[in-house]
């Protein structure tokens, strides 16, 4: 299938872009590398009348740190962060996460604001900033506003973006003294949609799981440092609490097992 006509317009600069969003609100989409967008366009679950392309705007293709977060702005490719030689010390659970997207030839394409935009609750991305308790800025021509991870993903495939703005960047904060990390997911073959992906976030004193491709949305738990029984009865009441379904690929007893044995893995890798 492949998708419904529509115009194009390449975007200069994020004021370019702004601009045709605020004169065509919800016909208008956002294409920066179309490695989520054009799948949906495909299928016809969009239909936008027209595309803002913003993957060539110099002042939304950046990586850079701001403080005490590794800010990436909305045309900056996933490699462009993957091959960063100070990743792993700035974002290690970032480091972690990368391996895992998709192939190679994706990361080289898509963005990491698209991945976000895009909002499945099986991407790694969403699930690595809602672990990480980051931020995302929306920006119109009207405002710029900052949101936290759990207040921007709001459902499947839903955010709380409004028509006429985009992601400008989004921020991940630096490790800070004390965090150790884990993450691990389970799919069908390497490359495939996470089936259940978790992220976790260890310090002395807590611990800080991330669970996604369960629910609508990435799900996070902040819980004391808990070990033996007490950790069993807490991923235990976690997998009830997502709200596991069966489909055509796993049941839903083995989506709430995957998040009992995988979220004690990634707690113990990050100790």
């Amino acid at each position: 299938m492949k998708p419904v006509s529509f115009d194009y317009v390449r975007a200069d600069s994020a004021q370019d872009a702004l601009d045709v969003l605020a004169g065509h609100g919800e016909d208008a989409r956002i294409l920066a590398g179309g490695q989520s967008l054009m799948a949906v366009l495909n299928m016809r679950l969009a239909q936008p009348a027209l595309l803002v392309d913003i993957s060539r705007t110099p002042d939304l293709d950046y990586v850079r740190l701001d403080g005490e977060r590794l800010v990436v702005g909305a045309a900056a490719t996933q490699a462009s962060v993957e091959w960063r030689t100070a990743l792993a010390s700035e974002v290690p659970l970032l480091g972690l996460a990368f391996p895992w997207i998709s192939h190679f030839q994706i990361r080289n394409r898509g963005t990491v604001c698209g991945s976000v935009a895009h909002a499945d609750p099986s991407a790694e991305l969403p699930l690595v900033l809602a672990a990480l308790g980051g931020e995302v800025v929306l920006r119109s021509r009207r405002q710029r506003r900052v949101l936290a991870a759990g207040d921007f993903f709001q459902g499947m495939l839903m955010t709380a973006r409004a028509p006429d703005e985009l992601i400008e960047e989004v921020r991940f904060p630096l490790r800070k003294a004390g965090e150790r990390y884990g993450f691990a997911e389970f799919s069908l073959r390497h490359g495939d949609f996470a089936v259940v992906a978790c992220a976790a976030v260890v310090t002395d004193t807590a611990i800080r799981l991330a669970v996604g491709g369960v629910a609508d949305r990435p799900v996070v738990d902040v819980w004391p440092r808990l070990v033996g029984e007490d950790l069993t009865t807490a991923l235990n009441d976690l997998s009830w609490r997502l709200g596991a379904q069966d489909d055509t690929h796993l049941s839903a007893q083995y989506r709430r097992q995957l998040v009992r044995q995988l979220g004690r893995r990634v707690i113990e890798e990050a100790k």
